[in-house]
């Protein structure tokens, strides 16, 4: 009896998925900005309708996750995104410059790549589908294992709107052989012109060798500052929201609190009053044999688990209205588990005398887990802000805003998105909320506006004078001296 080989049937898999891709990619380039843009449309309301379901369905499989904040994140990008998306060009001419004779072109990259991971295995599927089909490219799905079916489903339905609205057949697919195999075929394959992972750290290594351009979204990790001119209530208000929505299973969630000497006892006296409950050593300890495996990796059975729950199963006794378990400590070091990401409501939390100590810590903690794509300052010093936003290892910096709202764009005016990228991994965009910007080619025109005689045979004088009064920084001279090596190299 022979044994099926389902790396095999994965890989083969990946090749034809790419085939249909390709052939979707070329009848796509035919499709205005208009027509994607009703297609995205009708998509986004049809899948709308699945979204609470498919909350469910993702609860049910993976474990991981509050069911009623799913199912916000499901809405938020089958009825927000769709708003945001609207009148914005990003195929065809996107800009024309009358005066100086140029314009950019929006040219599809190709067929994409997504990842999503078990965290987030249904908006974030449904954003990047949306977000591809906007800017007129093929998907192909490569689900996690552990949330396999519900994103077969997702993608399922995201298919069947797809087609009825007039999509080329092979334009949204997903894998069904899941395997490691599968997808790092998908990656590497010469027709993917680039992949998204969002979540998935793992991938990152095959991402990198294959020599194209890719977006990673992920790892969170970030870190808030306190500044004592802060409004403390709001702050923490902020924090506990932001941290606990998904029971923490957001990446760009605060993961590290650094508050400001001066209002500490305030700070810790209004998370009590909130909810939270500060952990002792001893606690801790009992809590890291639940967090984390004999190698310090995170267990994934803690990931996406409510506060209480957690303390229960770390045989801690706490109020049953707990939200938040916070673990006061004094240094980051590699020996220190906690100061990497974890995927639940329980934060760190550090005091420094003054901000410009506490600027020196938010450094220290984003460089010391990978310079995270997201930090949050809670001030009422705008000198301040700005020395955080100008001098942080950082993607984003959030002001007066929980981060897990504020980074998606609910709560501030970056572009809504599930894949927040985490600094430029092979693709000089990447760091950005991923849009359909991001997974498009712009091609430049430039129309003639001199002859090579004029910039050859005039003073710079006479052709600033004559050809461009609205030029009066451009060097001719050098201008000229660059078309006659042109020319030379030529002969």
């Amino acid at each position: 009896m022979y044994k099926v080989d389902n790396d095999l049937l994965s890989i083969q898999e990946a090749r034809i998925c790419i085939e249909r891709a390709r052939e979707a990619a070329v009848e796509l380039l035919s499709f205005s900005q208009q027509e994607l843009d009703d297609i995205v449309e009708q998509i986004s309301t049809s899948i709308e309708a699945f979204s609470d379901r498919l909350a469910e369905q993702a609860v049910e499989e993976t474990g991981y996750g509050c069911l009623k904040d799913k199912k916000i994140k499901n809405r938020f990008i089958c009825s927000y995104l769709p708003k945001k998306l609207r009148n914005e060009r990003y195929v065809g001419v996107l800009k024309e410059d009358q005066l100086n004779k140029t314009m950019d072109i929006g040219i599809p990259i190709g067929p994409i790549v997504c990842i999503p991971p078990a965290t987030s295995p249904t908006a974030t599927t449904i954003h990047n589908v949306l977000i591809a089909i906007k800017a007129g490219n093929p998907i192909i799905v490569a689900p996690h294992p552990r949330a396999k079916l519900v994103i077969q489903q997702t993608v399922e339905l995201l298919c069947k709107a797809g087609a009825e609205a007039g999509l080329p057949e092979g334009t949204i697919q997903c894998m069904q052989m899941v395997s490691f195999s599968g997808t790092k075929e998908l990656i590497d394959h010469e027709d993917s012109a680039l992949t998204i992972i969002t979540g998935v750290p793992k991938l990152l290594p095959i991402a990198k060798n294959a020599a194209k351009p890719f977006i990673y979204g992920g790892s969170g990790n970030g870190p808030v500052f306190l500044e004592r001119s802060c409004d403390v209530k709001q702050a923490v208000t902020d924090i506990i929201a932001s941290r606990t929505f998904d029971h923490g299973i957001v990446s760009a969630a605060e993961q590290s609190i650094v508050v400001d000497g001066p209002i500490l006892n305030h700070v810790k006296e209004e998370f009590t009053k909130q909810g939270t409950y500060f952990i002792d050593r001893q606690e801790a300890a009992a809590l890291e044999k639940i967090l984390f495996d004999h190698d310090q990796t995170v267990n994934a059975e803690a990931v996406g688990v409510s506060a209480v729950s957690l303390a229960k199963l770390a045989g801690l006794t706490v109020p049953k209205e707990t939200k938040l378990l916070i673990y006061e400590q004094e240094y980051v070091s590699d020996s220190n588990p906690f100061t990497q990401e974890l995927l639940c409501p329980v934060v760190a939390l550090y005091v420094e005398e003054d901000w410009q100590h506490a600027c020196e810590k938010c450094i220290e903690l984003l460089v010391e887990n990978g310079k995270s794509h997201t930090l949050v300052i809670h001030s009422k010093d705008e000198a301040v802000i700005r020395e955080f936003a100008l001098k942080k290892p950082v993607s984003r910096v959030l002001v007066n805003t929980p981060s897990t709202f504020g980074g998606m764009g609910a709560t501030t005016n970056l572009f809504p998105s599930m894949t927040l990228g985490s600094v430029a991994l092979g693709n000089d965009e990447a760091s950005d909320n991923i849009s359909p910007r991001h997974l498009t080619h712009i091609r430049k025109v430039g129309y003639g506006v001199r002859m090579i005689s004029d910039c050859l045979d005039q003073p710079s004088n006479q052709m600033t004078e004559a050809l461009t009064k609205n030029e009066e920084n451009t060097d001719f001279d050098e201008i000229g001296a660059v078309i006659r090596r042109m020319i030379e190299i030529m002969e």
